[in-house]
Formats: C-alpha cells, structure tokens, sequence
C-alpha cells in the first residue's frame, strides 16, 4: 500500500449511499452502454435513487462495502466473504493509485482472491490483471444478458 493510504479506506455508512450510487451509475453508463447498447436499462432504469433503495442501501449489502475517503469519497468496493462484488473509482479521480489502494486492502484485510468480470471490459481485465489477478476458463452469463462473465482468481 503507497504510504497512509489505508487511512482513507473505511466502512460505507448511510450517509455515503448516494455517493456510492452515483459513482456507480456514471461508470456503469460509461462501460458498459456501449457493450450492451441498452438505453432502456442505462437510463432509465439504472437511477441513483432507485439504486439505492433496491441494492446498496440493504443492510447486507452496506455490511460489505468500504469507501476511499479522503474527503471526497472517490471510490468503493464491496466484498463478499473473498471475492470482489464491485470495484468502482470514480471516473474524475482514476489513475491516481485510489483502485489499486481499495484492492491491496480487500486483500491484506479480507484475504480477496477472486472476481467475476465482464470477458469484453478489456480496461477492468487489464486492471485487475496488473493486480494479480489471472483469467481463468471459467464463464457464465451475466445474468439476463449473453455476455459473459469470465473468473479471475488471485495467484500472488
């Protein structure tokens, strides 16, 4: 971890939802509509509000999330036992170490050692692979679409 950088990462709270939603909505627009080119789902029915109610404002799903603060909320990841749920920096602050940062936690704290990535979101695969993480030849859909999904698994 670059210097006190761990000082910044913290457990989500309520007041951090929106936030956590709109980092999400805006990287998921950016990546992902011109992978699946649907305007319906990007936007109209993926809204920061709505987002919040149905999925990150859950206690469970609270639970698992952790935010880089240092300020401003730059960036979150939500672990589920060891695997990466999500990883999202927000798109102003990226390259600047907050990714990298957030996954060195998962795995010093939480022992992370795998993820499920969309197989044509190249720039995530990369990402994750400078991480050390491999792809493996594992896929599934993601779910109600006929993209795949591809399994990385931690090998450092």
């Amino acid at each position: 971890m670059m210097g006190d950088e761990k000082m910044f990462i913290r457990k989500a709270t309520h007041q951090d939802l929106s936030r956590i939603a709109e980092i999400y909505v805006y990287n998921n627009r950016k990546n992902y509509w011109p992978i699946f080119k649907d305007d319906k789902f990007s936007f109209k029915e993926l809204q920061v509000v709505s987002l919040i109610d149905q999925y990150f404002g859950k206690k469970e799903v609270l639970e698992q999330i952790f935010v880089y603060d240092d300020d401003i909320v730059k960036g979150f990841i939500e672990i589920k036992v060891t695997e990466i749920k999500k990883i999202y920096v927000d798109t102003f602050f990226q390259s600047q170490g907050i990714g990298e940062n957030l996954i060195q936690y998962a795995v010093k704290e939480y022992g992370v050692n795998h993820l499920w990535a969309l197989e044509k979101n190249k720039k995530a695969i990369s990402f994750y692979e400078r991480h050390g993480f491999l792809t493996t030849n594992e896929k599934q859909f993601e779910e109600g679409t006929t993209e795949y999904l591809i399994h990385l698994i931690r090998t450092l």
